[in-house]
Formats: structure tokens, C-alpha cells, sequence
């Protein structure tokens, strides 16, 4: 008895341990680091299972079904970067304000985002449910398909504002320090999302067959759920981080920094998207087998930089946070932390998969022709990814920083001015083929890595973005 006592102390303990915030301006930085990191890496993980759900049960009702999301994903991507990148403003901001010490600011900060990017979530809601059926036309969709997409993108941009209220509240306590609880509430998220895809998808009960449109249900349902229980978390301050709606007031300074932060990295997602859309143009010129292994690397590779991508959120909270309290060395070494953690893990994984990427191709479609493809990708581009993991880090830092033209001018570089013109040079005209696309892939991986080096020494991202006020730095003297 006593033994299932301790075993349950011991549980709470860790529970508590993982839920309270670490101490981001003097605690250990890599077991900072960690803490913030991992949970965002399993919300990434979660996120992934979210869309592969959809896509199960709808494949499951044919082809036409699929390709409602497959279509409105594009779209809905566009409006969801304007949300990530207008939280990011926000996330900056506020872990600036609370590295200073400016508790005022911090629920200025809080209220001032929610506010923002609530009204923007409504305007892109209306605009988007309006022009879809003239989204569709641009999009030049199957006729077959055209009325199930329809409905299902409609839907979707009905629960645009519980997208972005989500967004909110994740960006907001990753500016805090708590990336524990977004996790929770993602993976909450996930598993209702799994629960009512098939009930209303193919009908339970008294719940009627709604096919498509029951997938685009299910997934605004619990958006919904997850928008409201961050809602109120904010505003009881559950975790921390209250917002106190009811003294809010326009702050113009906060508003217009928010934009300056976040628009970049807007524009950066959107360039990014677009970029690979035309990249993709060019694959699906070399068939169906180049286009086959080219999708599952690319989907390896998504899944591969997962911990970059937690490590480089996680990072750029520290870098924010100790910026703001003038801790400048602090911030430097807790990126150099980053990059360290994230190459030892990503060398590992990188080296297994210039060995055995054939194998993973295998996993996935037993065709001899694809799985050559595949395996010649992984070995040409394989320690390529390596290099853009560490630029994923650096450019977290400006991020954290708050100086994100940066981020936005070595995206456009990685895609536009080295990847698409080298595999269009490589693959067209010098005639390397498909093994011109990977060649492609991995030069601009190690020349954007070797900027971003570059750029972050150059040391410009260390000044901060915000003004504390005159009682916050006589408390701090």
C-alpha cells in the first residue's frame, strides 16, 4: 500500500515539476531549454495526427472526399500563417516585457493580441466564406469534387476565428514560459478529433451520414473546444498569464510592434508555401514515381525536424525573455545550447536515414522504381537537413529577438533565389534529373545555413524591441 502511495507521489511530483514554468532567467539553460521544447515538439507530433485523421476516415469514402482537404488546406494555410505570425508578434512582445519585469505590460501585451488578432480572425472568416466558390474556380477544382469542397472550406473558415484563438492563447504562454499546458490542450484537441470524425463522418445513432461535411465538423468542434478552454484559461489566469479584458484599452505601441514582428514571418510562411507549390510544379514534371518518392521524403524529412523546430520555439522564449532583462550572454548561450542539443540528436537520425532511407521508402510503397528514387534522395540530401535544422535554431534567436526581417529575407533566399532557380538548373537544363531536385534541396540547405551563421554572429539581433517603463527600471536599479 505504501509502495502505490510513494508510486503516486512520485507521479504528482513530476506532473507539477513539467506544469510550473521553469526559472527562464537563472535556471540551468538546457534543462530550460528542454522543458520548453519537448512539449512543443509533441504538440507537433499531435498536430500531424490531427490531419492524418481526416485524411484516413475521408479516404475511406473516396477519392472526391479526399480532396476537399487536400484543396482547402492551401487556402486555410495562408490565413493560418497570418495567425502564427501575428501571434509570434505577440509572443515576442510579451516574453520581452516579462524578462523586464513589466507585469503591466505583459497583460497590456496579452489583451492587446487577443484583441488584434480576434478581429482579424473575423474579417478573414467573412472574406473567406464569401469568395470560396470563386477560390475554387481559381484553383481550377475537379468538377466532381467542387460541391463536397465547397462545404467542407466553407466550414472551415466559418471556425477560422477558433483557429486563431488557439493561436492566441499557445503563442501567449510560450511567451510566458508554459508550453506544458498548450500541449495538454492540443492533445485533447487530437483525440475528440479522432473520436467524431467516424461518428459524424459515416453516422451513429441519431447522428445522420454527413460525409465530408461531418469531417469539417468534427475538426471546427474542436477548435472550438480548445479556443474556449484557452480563452478562459487567459482570463482566469489558471496557469499564470491573465488577461484582464475589462481594463483593456488600445495600446499603439503594442499594436504597431505586433505587426512589425509578426508580418515578416506572415509573409515568410505565405513565400514559403507559394515557393513549394511551384517547386512541386517542377517534380510533377519527371512522373508519378519521382513525385511518389519525392512526397514521402518530404514527409520523412517533416517529421525529422520536428525537434529542430521545438528546439528553435524553445530557444527563442529564452532569447526573448533574457533579452528583455538586458541578459544578452545568457541569450547567445542558450542558442549555442540549442544548436548543440539539435545536432547531436539530428546527426543521429540524418546518418540512419542516409543508410536506411531506402528501407523507410519500403515502409511506405513496395515499388522497386520508387524506392531507388527515394533511397538516392535520402543519400544526396540526408546530412543536408542537418545544416537547415541549425538555421532553423538561428533563426528562432531573431525571432525571440523580435527582429524577424531577417527570418523573411532567408526564407525568400532558401527558396527563391537558391532552391527553385538550382533545381530548375540542375534538373532541366544540365539534365542531372531528379537527382538535379535533391542536389537542388541540398545546396540551398548548406548555403541559407552558412548566412544565418553569419548573420547571427554579426551580433544585430541582440537589440531588444520594447520600451520598459521608468517604474520597471528604477525596481530593476
Amino acid at each position: 500500500m505504501q509502495e502505490h502511495q510513494n508510486d503516486g507521489n512520485k507521479r504528482v511530483n513530476l506532473f507539477n515539476k513539467l506544469s510550473n514554468p521553469p526559472d527562464i532567467l537563472k535556471g540551468t539553460i538546457w534543462k530550460s531549454l528542454l522543458h520548453l521544447s519537448l512539449p512543443i515538439i509533441l504538440a507537433h507530433l499531435f498536430q500531424t495526427f490531427y490531419n492524418l485523421a481526416d485524411a484516413f476516415w475521408l479516404g475511406k469514402v473516396g477519392k472526391t472526399a479526399l480532396a476537399a482537404p487536400t484543396i482547402t488546406f492551401h487556402i486555410i494555410f495562408v490565413v493560418i500563417a497570418i495567425a502564427s505570425g501575428l501571434a509570434v508578434g505577440g509572443t515576442t512582445l510579451l516574453a520581452q516585457y516579462k524578462g523586464a519585469k513589466d507585469n503591466e505590460k505583459v497583460n497590456e501585451t496579452a489583451g492587446n493580441t487577443f484583441v488584434l488578432i480576434g478581429v482579424s480572425s473575423i474579417i478573414l472568416s467573412v472574406i473567406g466564406y464569401i469568395f470560396s466558390p470563386h477560390l475554387l474556380k481559381l484553383l481550377q477544382t475537379p468538377q466532381d469534387a467542387y460541391i463536397e469542397t465547397l462545404n467542407y472550406m466553407r466550414i472551415m473558415f466559418i471556425g477560422v476565428p477558433f483557429i486563431f484563438g488557439f493561436y492566441i492563447y499557445r503563442g501567449l504562454m510560450q511567451g510566458y514560459g508554459d508550453t506544458v499546458t498548450p500541449m495538454k490542450i492540443i492533445g485533447f484537441s487530437v483525440v475528440l478529433n479522432i473520436i467524431l470524425d467516424p461518428l459524424l463522418i459515416f453516422g451513429w445513432g441519431p447522428l445522420p451520414q454527413m460525409g465530408v461535411v461531418g469531417a469539417g465538423i468534427a475538426t471546427v468542434f474542436s477548435q472550438f473546444i480548445t479556443s474556449v478552454i484557452g480563452i478562459v484559461f487567459l482570463i482566469t489566469g489558471k496557469y499564470g498569464l491573465k488577461m484582464n479584458l475589462r481594463r483593456f484599452r488600445f495600446n499603439n505601441q503594442i499594436i504597431k510592434s505586433i505587426f512589425k514582428i509578426g508580418l515578416p514571418i506572415a509573409f515568410s510562411q505565405s513565400g514559403t508555401a507559394l515557393g513549394f507549390t511551384i517547386l512541386i510544379g517542377i517534380v510533377n514534371t519527371f512522373g508519378s514515381s519521382v513525385v511518389g518518392a519525392f512526397g514521402i521524403g518530404n514527409r520523412i524529412i517533416g517529421l525529422l525536424v520536428m525537434p529542430a523546430m521545438g528546439l528553435a520555439q524553445g530557444s527563442s522564449t529564452i532569447v526573448a525573455q533574457n533579452i528583455g532583462a538586458n541578459q544578452i550572454d545568457r541569450a547567445e548561450k542558450s542558442v549555442w545550447t540549442a544548436v548543440g542539443i539539435n545536432s547531436f540528436i539530428i546527426f543521429i537520425l540524418t546518418t540512419l536515414l542516409f543508410f536506411y532511407g531506402g528501407y523507410v521508402v519500403k515502409f511506405f510503397i513496395n515499388n522497386a522504381e520508387v524506392i531507388d528514387i527515394g533511397n538516392r534522395m535520402f543519400k544526396i540530401t540526408s546530412f543536408s537537413v542537418l545544416f537547415f535544422t541549425i538555421m532553423m535554431v538561428f533563426t528562432g534567436a531573431f525571432q525571440g529577438a523580435g527582429h524577424t526581417i531577417p527570418v523573411f529575407i532567408m526564407q525568400m533566399i532558401r527558396l527563391w533565389v537558391l532552391r527553385i532557380p538550382c533545381v530548375w538548373l540542375l534538373a532541366k537544363h544540365l539534365h542531372y534529373g531528379e537527382n538535379g531536385i535533391f542536389w537542388g534541396m541540398t545546396i540551398s540547405n548548406m548555403v541559407i545555413t552558412v548566412i544565418a551563421f553569419v548573420w547571427f554572429k554579426s551580433g544585430t539581433w541582440k537589440r531588444k524591441v520594447i520600451k520598459t517603463s521608468q517604474i520597471v527600471e528604477r525596481q530593476k536599479l
